[in-house]
This record gives C-alpha cells, structure tokens and sequence, in this order.
C-alpha cells in the first residue's frame, strides 16, 4: 500500500550535527569544507520543501522487463547541477571512472536485494529507474537522497573518502525513496528517527546480501570505510553498538543511544533523526542475530511487511512501530521465534510491546 504523495524530503548519510562539528574545528581547511558541504545541503533541503517545486532530475522510463533495474549514472563533473553528464546507462560496459561503476554496481545491488528478497519491483514497486550522480560540488562531504535520485560527493581527503565506496550508503539512500513510497514517514523526532533507521536497516541489508552474509557474519557499521585511515572512527553509525561508532579529536563522539533511558531530546537535526535512530536500529540487530541466519529473510521480511503493511501513518512514534512488527511477525510466522525474538529485541532496548 502506498501513502497519499507528499513534498519528497532531503535525506542525507552524513548527520548535521557531525558536519556542525566539523564546521567548528580548529583546522580552517576542514572547517570550509564541512561549512560548504553544510551550505549546499541547506539549499537542497529548502529546495525540497517549495510548493510546486519544478524537478532538476532527469526522468528515464519504466523498465520493460521488471526482473531488471534501469540505471543511468550521471557525472556533475564537481558542479551542483542536477543530474549532470550521463556516463553509463543499464547494460553498459564498465567505464574508467571507479567512482560511475561503485554506484552503478550499488543501485544493482539495492534493486536486486528488493526483488529477489521481497518481490519489489525497484524501491516504488513499480519499475521505477534508479538514477544517481557523482563528482558532486568541489570536496562535497555528503551523500543525499533528494526524492528522485541519488546524489555522492567525493569527499574531502581530509575527513571523508568518496561517498560511492560503501554499498550500503548507497542502500541506506535509497531505502529512503523506498519509504516514501510506502510508509512515508515524516521525517522529525521519533518517525524521522524512524525513517533514518529504516533506511540503515536496509542499507545492511542490502551489504549482507551483496556479500552473503549472515547475521552474525556482519559488522552491523554503517559507512564502514567512508573515514579517512587517519580518522579514529569504524563508520558513522553502528547497529550493533550505537554510540561506538567512532570518536575522535576532529569528528567528536559518536552520540548515539541505544536505550529509551538515553533518549536524546534535541532540536537540531529534525529533532535528532540521525541520533535516536539508534534505538530502533539495535532493536533490528538484536532480532536478526537472536534469530541466526540471514537478517534479509525473517526479520527483514517483517520490517519489509511493517512498511508495506499500509498500517504506519506519517507520524509514527517508536512503540506504535515496535507492535507493528510484532503484529507482522505473528501474522507471517505465527506464535514463534519470530515473534519471540522481536519482543524480546524491542523490551531490551526499553520499548516492551506486551
């Protein structure tokens, strides 16, 4: 079931509060850039938010065979304007450019786990073309979904390597175009935490799958090997640990929580999207590692079930989004591991659903 439409939102990999940090070092060459990034990311997100907004994106057509993806790859060639160059389109070779084949091979990725997982015919259910630029802006810190298409800077050298390098990024972004067409959750306070973990979920998911892996083979990291080597970090966000992500003299401390007692309440970053989103995102973890095997098949098919349910409203909080998954788990497994295991995932990190 899809939601009525809404004004697609912007939705990046990189928090604002980590690029505030950022903005705030000592170093007047990260300073800029993460002020740069910052700015360019305010343009997008009020973009976003215009009434009649006319769309910069380039458009492709529907799939014909929808057992494949339609993939276009653009080159911004370190400009802003959207989508840029086209590089390589579905069924072209390789190019020179590593950068054009990471996210070709990326939205492959996240389309095959879709489909052979879940049956979804792309993120929409419909055939949608999945379109995505790199080499945006000079030195631009920060992936982003602009309810369209996806977009990668390539980093700064300094703090973050390109942004094509982890698969599930690129998932994670795409997952939110998946959750615009489904749940649509708004994207403030608990349901944008919500929206945020939704898109991590999947954006592992879609690396385990990529790499057969299984649930306990996984490092649960999300942006594993975006940080510079001299960066004291793993990645940007752990599902496994929240909070231990990285924590380092220029990026700060990881600030994620992984229990309702540590809850942040916050008015930056849409009221703590990025930061919240950690307690539902253990929860997810802690079920699929509970269950053993592959976290794609049972949990994910019911947080899959959960999004598609038609059950969710825009502005659903954390416990309203616990019994749903405890509903779906019933309603596809029955009174089982399933469901015991997702009670059990939701209680430990202080939202019990009984």
């Amino acid at each position: 079931m899809t939601s009525p439409a809404h004004h697609p939102v912007f939705c990046s990999i990189v928090p604002p509060h980590l690029l505030e940090h950022l903005a705030r070092s000592a170093d007047p060459a990260i300073a800029a850039v993460a002020r740069r990034t910052l700015v360019a990311d305010a343009a997008t997100r009020t973009a976003r938010t215009l009434p009649h907004a006319a769309s910069t994106s380039a458009t492709a057509p529907a799939p014909a065979d929808p057992a494949r993806p339609r993939r276009t790859v653009y080159d911004a060639q370190r400009r802003t304007e959207l989508p840029g160059v086209e590089v390589r389109g579905e069924g072209d070779e390789a190019t020179g450019d590593a950068t054009v084949n990471r996210a070709y091979a990326g939205l492959g990725a996240t389309f095959d786990l879709f489909l052979n997982a879940y049956g979804r015919d792309s993120i929409d259910g419909a055939g949608l073309p999945l379109l995505a630029t790199v080499h945006y802006d000079e030195n631009y810190g920060n992936a982003f979904w602009n309810g369209e298409q996806m977009v990668f800077g390539d980093g700064d050298d300094e703090i973050f390597l390109d942004f094509t390098l982890p698969v599930d990024v690129i998932g994670h972004e795409l997952t939110h175009g998946f959750t615009q067409h489904t749940a649509n959750l708004e994207y403030f306070s608990q349901s944008g935490a919500l929206n945020e973990s939704v898109s991590d979920v999947f954006g592992s998911l879609v690396k385990q799958y990529a790499l057969g892996q299984s649930a306990a083979d996984a490092d649960w990291l999300i942006g594993e090997g975006l940080f510079h080597p001299n960066v004291q970090g793993t990645a940007l966000r752990s599902m496994k640990a929240p909070g231990t992500a990285y924590d380092d003299d220029v990026l700060g401390k990881d600030p994620q929580p992984g229990h309702m007692d540590d809850y942040v309440r916050t008015s930056q970053d849409n009221g703590g999207v990025h930061i919240n989103s950690g307690i539902p995102n253990h929860a997810f973890y802690l079920a699929a590692t509970e269950l053993g095997g592959n976290a794609w098949e049972r949990p994910g098919q019911i947080w899959y079930d959960v999004m598609t349910g038609g059950t969710l409203t825009p502005g659903t909080r954390f416990d309203e989004f616990a019994k749903a998954t405890v509903a779906a788990a019933k309603a596809r497994y029955g009174d089982g591991a399933e469901i015991q295991a997702v009670m059990k995932a939701w209680a430990t990190v202080g939202l019990p659903t009984d």
